[in-house]
């Protein structure tokens, strides 16, 4: 199995486009007025059961066991947990940080423009630890399931772009309940693009590499005696 450009983008190829079809479901049920359980309009989503935040743990799985049969495992899935589990520690501890210094994006009016753009900056050094974490310790999943990660968040981009021009009344259109009134530039930079492509990709990389992490572990027990030698 290669692991190399053409390789990673014949294994998400199939996921992304369940993620794309997933993306405009939600879209249509959301236009169609559908069942807030399923379609939820809240900022955020309201952890509706029609999304794609819920194919994170279920790809990077997969992806782990395609690479362990392949033979580009980890050197220890146990590493891998572990660089996840304090990637996602400091990511969080980052967050809460700057939170901490901007103001609640929860609590409507409690933070400023400047304080925007300071979470941010915030959210994105968190990604980047969690980012490096994660392919210090599995670099072969972590090219898949970063590129699977911009290829499934890039439509819901530019899906929110087009529903912010539109005002259509989704979930795609709203940023945090706390902060300021915005521009339509302005806005789609802090509620769209920057989360997006920082905040987002970094649950798809920790959450699917932990799953991926469990996965690998139990491919290389259940196969052990006819394993490839892994690749680090």
């Amino acid at each position: 199995m290669e692991t190399g450009g053409m390789g990673v983008l014949r294994m998400i190829r199939i996921p992304a486009l369940i993620a794309l079809a997933i993306t405009l479901v939600r879209l249509i049920g959301e236009l169609a007025g559908g069942p807030e359980v399923l379609f939820s309009r809240a900022p955020g989503g309201g952890g509706a059961l029609i999304g794609i935040a819920w194919l994170a743990p279920i790809f990077g799985g997969y992806f782990a066991v395609k690479l362990v049969r392949g033979g580009h495992g980890p050197a220890s899935a146990g590493r891998v947990l572990a660089f996840v589990v304090l990637g996602l520690a400091a990511a969080l501890a980052i967050v809460f940080g700057s939170v901490a210094l901007t103001g609640d994006p929860n609590v409507p009016g409690d933070v400023s423009l400047a304080g925007v753009f300071g979470q941010q900056i915030g959210f994105t050094i968190a990604t980047a630890v969690a980012l490096l974490l994660v392919w210090r310790s599995w670099p072969a999943f972590f090219r898949t399931i970063f590129a699977y990660a911009l290829a499934s968040r890039i439509p819901v981009v530019i899906v929110m772009l087009i529903a912010m021009s539109a005002a259509w009344g989704t979930h795609y259109e709203l940023g945090p309940p706390g902060y300021p009134q915005m521009g339509l530039a302005v806005k789609f930079v802090t509620t769209a693009l920057f989360p997006q492509m920082t905040s987002w990709i970094a649950y798809t990389v920790l959450f699917g590499g932990f799953v991926g992490g469990i996965a690998a572990a139990f491919v290389r027990s259940a196969s052990a005696p006819r394993q490839a030698a892994p690749v680090a």
